[in-house]
């Protein structure tokens, strides 16, 4: 944002709106973390805000200030495209094209809302008026820490707000450990300690509420699911959705799992496929410069970073693996890089 869109977003947040925030499929700590830290922020300056969701998340991420408010979109879809069609203005947190969105994406698309992006990942699609985008922040939390800083309402920051931007850099700065974690994250994260974050038991709440189901599923992947190809410093996990039943599986259960893969010691690539609802949804992730980001872009139809990104495939799991494996050849020679 340049001083000119700067001053424009100022003046249009100077007198209440009817503000919608939005964020991508299946959303992670940072998408609800960001939502729910700026509608925090924005009611505190009079504005009337809906937080729409294209399906479900975690209930590990209920516990967040807010969050009784947000619609649905699968299940409240009347009440979430009449809040969509009403609102002066749209914010889209965490996420690059409308195709991440889903079926809201046709809603946000043909509403006459001014779009405003706020993201960290790469090459965002041109469908909104106003962006706060960087490659190199570790998390659209933090982008909304800039944004309010930016719109001169540092004071207005509060123990709920704190508590939501932190739980997005936290999780996806894998607790502090990725690359992305800079000094600048540091300096924000003391920030909003300082406001009232509860670091300690926002981990506690994020990472330690397992059940017991989750956790035997985490067991069965470790011992049963797990693939080690060592000769493309290569690993992953595959599981079928009648596996995941069998475990009870909530949405979340499976979350980081990938990173086991990847903390193999000499594999480079990491991935986890799993079967749901006839569709398989995949995540990938890598060390030093494999770019997982162009991988998942040239083949599995997704995206995200350069070392962490998603995917689908409408393949049969067996076939997906297939595919996987097949292409490995190709990248032979980057996965054995020492870059």
């Amino acid at each position: 944002m340049n001083a000119k869109q700067i001053r424009e977003v100022k003046s249009l947040l100077s007198k209440p709106k009817n503000i919608v925030i939005v964020t991508h499929w299946s959303p992670d700590g940072d998408a609800i973390g960001s939502s729910l830290g700026l509608y925090n922020y924005l009611i505190k300056k009079d504005h009337k805000i809906t937080v729409v969701t294209p399906n479900d998340y975690p209930a590990f991420l209920y516990w967040m200030k807010g969050n009784s408010k947000v619609l649905d979109f699968q299940k409240k879809i009347k009440s979430a495209k009449n809040a969509v069609a009403k609102a002066d203005l749209i914010f889209c947190l965490d996420f690059n094209s409308l195709k991440r969105i889903d079926k809201l994406g046709d809603e946000v698309s043909k509403s006459p809302a001014i779009k405003f992006i706020i993201d960290h990942h790469l090459q965002p699609d041109d469908f909104a008026k106003y962006m706060l985008h960087s490659t190199e922040a570790c998390s659209t939390c933090e982008l909304v820490f800039d944004f309010i800083q930016l719109m001169g309402d540092k004071k207005l920051m509060d123990k709920d707000i704190a508590n939501c931007l932190y739980t997005g850099i936290m999780t996806d700065t894998g607790s502090f450990r990725y690359p992305s974690t800079t000094a600048k994250t540091h300096r924000i994260t003391a920030e909003l300690i300082d406001a009232g974050a509860e670091n300690g038991e926002i981990h506690n709440r994020i990472y330690d509420t397992s059940t017991e189901k989750r956790l035997k599923l985490l067991g069965f992947c470790l011992d049963e699911k797990l693939i080690v190809l060592p000769e493309y410093r290569t690993a992953f996990f595959n599981i079928s959705d009648a596996e995941l039943k069998r475990y009870n599986y909530q949405k979340g259960d499976t979350e980081g799992v990938v990173n086991f893969a990847l903390g193999i010691e000499g594999i480079r690539f990491a991935a986890f496929f799993a079967e749901r609802d006839g569709i398989i949804k995949v995540s990938f992730r890598s060390k030093g410069s494999f770019d997982v980001n162009k991988f998942s872009r040239a083949n599995f139809s997704g995206g995200g970073h350069a070392n962490a990104a998603g995917g689908m495939s409408e393949l049969s799991l067996k076939k997906t693996i297939e595919k996987f494996v097949a292409l490995l050849p190709e990248y032979k020679k980057q996965l054995l890089s020492k870059k």
